[in-house]
């Protein structure tokens, strides 16, 4: 009797301990922060990857978010992103004919998003009980910082200032994310993240470029450059026109040759209604704000406490 006596004790109390350690976890959190970092590749006049061969070339972005729980299978978010991108034409597949234009630029820029997402599986639900892999789809508005940038004479120079087509555009542009992603739950107040995801803008000046070539404003061009460089603004032409051919010996421009052309010196596709925008794929953590994250084992050490205590 002692014996089925010592038995049920035990089992009770084993009960009461799972008890305990599950309703230590039973609550929701509706609030999360996250961070990730992952590489860009820019899509535009000066890149072309489903059309020609011209391999990857990344860049690269940094971010942070705060996501809130909004319904069963849904989360919104703001997050910020620091985002770095450039583009050039020496590695252009051939068959392009871009190589002979020569240009290039890069872009260091901030964006600013709200983003819903749509969850395969609840995230409305107890800390211990969220799913261990859940996949995700989102999508979102946004508004982004656009500085491109090209080197000329060993200096990068801002070309939005410029106007180089005669085509102003703003130093803020629109930005829609839309992606998927993949969560991981690594433990109660964690998950770790893979997301895809591509920024769709309204404009085609990301990198500066969206004119076929300068017939149309190529006077304005030489107007500004002058006969030999002493015009008012010099730069727009020598910034607009990198083709060899149209290039002197002494890395200044060749009006005359510019000049008998008519401006027929390519810049960008030739596209309609072709806006830029670029990819990213990051890999983050994303931490839930619990109600106990706090006096859990990780932050455990407390001012008065002399050792860790752990759990």
């Amino acid at each position: 009797m002692k014996r089925v006596l010592t038995l049920v004790f035990f089992i009770l109390l084993g009960h009461t301990a799972v008890s305990q350690s599950f309703y230590r976890y039973r609550f929701e959190t509706p609030w999360s922060i996250s961070a990730s970092i992952g590489p860009t590749q820019y899509f535009g006049e000066l890149y072309s990857l489903w059309k020609y061969n011209e391999g990857i070339q990344p860049d690269w972005n940094v971010n942070f978010a705060v996501r809130r729980v909004l319904g069963t299978h849904i989360k919104g978010r703001v997050e910020g992103t620091y985002y770095e991108l450039s583009g050039q034409d020496p590695p252009a597949d051939p068959r392009s004919l871009r190589q002979p234009r020569n240009l290039h630029f890069r872009a260091r820029n901030w964006e600013a998003s709200a983003i819903g997402e749509i969850y395969l599986k609840p995230v409305r639900q107890y800390n211990i009980t969220r799913d261990f892999l859940n996949f995700y789809a989102f999508a979102g508005v946004g508004v982004s910082t656009n500085d491109p940038e090209a080197r000329l004479r060993d200096q990068w120079v801002p070309l939005r200032p410029l106007q180089i087509e005669n085509n102003p555009y703003n130093k803020f542009i629109i930005v829609f994310p839309t992606g998927i992603g993949m969560k991981y739950k690594a433990n109660v107040y964690a998950d770790l993240f893979l997301e895809i995801n591509y920024r769709w803008t309204l404009t085609d000046y990301m990198d500066d470029i969206s004119a076929f070539n300068v017939s149309e404003f190529y006077l304005d061009l030489v107007r500004d450059y002058g006969t030999n460089g002493e015009g008012p603004n010099p730069d727009r032409l020598r910034l607009a026109i990198r083709n060899p051919d149209f290039i002197r010996e002494n890395g200044e421009p060749d009006v005359d040759r510019i000049l008998r052309n008519n401006g027929r010196v390519r810049r960008g596709s030739g596209l309609t209604e072709r806006y830029d925008g670029y990819l990213g794929i990051n890999i983050g953590v994303e931490l839930y704000l619990s109600e106990d994250i706090w006096d859990n084992w990780i932050f455990r050490n407390r001012i008065y406490e002399k050792r860790f205590r752990f759990w």
